[in-house]
């Protein structure tokens, strides 16, 4: 058995067919963790539907459990900022 590393925190983006269309929102979060060096710490992972398509793009942020809601892209520095680098 081999040891695997996991990352401590994860951002997962819904990619039904509503949030699918916000590519930004992902685009942005990558170049963000590249951009900060936190590769191996933070991993994007695309999910299936949530079934909250009037609410569209959901994002949520792990470890913290922060599930949100029709978020723009002008938000996601902001929310980069607080979940994953810990500044408000």
């Amino acid at each position: 058995m081999s040891h695997v590393t996991f990352p401590e925190k994860t951002i997962l983006i819904c990619d039904g067919s509503k949030c699918g269309k916000h590519k930004e929102l992902r685009k942005f979060f990558k170049e963000s963790i590249k951009d900060h060096g936190l590769k191996d710490e933070v991993e994007i992972v695309k999910i299936e539907c949530t079934d909250r398509c009037k609410h569209a793009p959901i994002v949520c942020f792990q470890p913290q459990n922060q599930w949100l809601s029709e978020v723009t892209i002008w938000q996601a520095d902001s929310l980069f900022k607080k979940f994953i680098l810990e500044k408000e």
